[in-house]
C-alpha cells in the first residue's frame, strides 16, 4: 500500500477520534469580570462568587489580551482528574408485603 494513503488515514482517523471524545463533554458559559490573569491561569468574578480556570496560552485564542477589571464570556467543560470509589453502594431495601 502506498506510504502516503497509510499517512493520510491514520491522520484521519486521529482527527475523528479526537473530535468524538471532545464532543462527548456538556459546555458550560460564565460572564464575568475578570479578577486576576496569568499566563496559565483566570478568575472570574461574577455574582460575588470566583471563578478559577487553568488555560492553555497556545490554544486559547486572544489569552495574551486578558486584562484585569475587563468582562469576559468562558466556554469551558468539566472534567474529572481523579476519582476514588468508597466501596459498594448500599443495598437497596425494598419494603416486604
Amino acid at each position: 500500500m502506498n506510504p502516503k494513503i497509510v499517512c493520510f488515514l491514520t491522520a484521519a482517523i486521529l482527527t475523528l477520534n479526537t473530535s468524538v471524545f471532545a464532543a462527548a463533554g456538556k459546555t458550560y458559559q460564565i460572564t464575568g469580570t475578570i479578577v486576576a490573569a496569568t499566563g496559565t491561569t483566570l478568575a472570574v468574578e461574577k455574582g460575588g462568587e470566583r471563578y478559577e480556570f487553568a488555560i492553555d496560552p497556545a490554544t486559547i485564542k486572544g489569552s495574551a489580551e486578558l486584562k484585569v477589571g475587563s468582562t469576559v464570556t468562558v466556554t469551558y467543560v468539566m472534567s474529572a482528574t481523579k476519582i476514588e470509589s468508597s466501596g459498594a453502594p448500599a443495598a437497596a431495601t425494598s419494603p416486604t408485603p
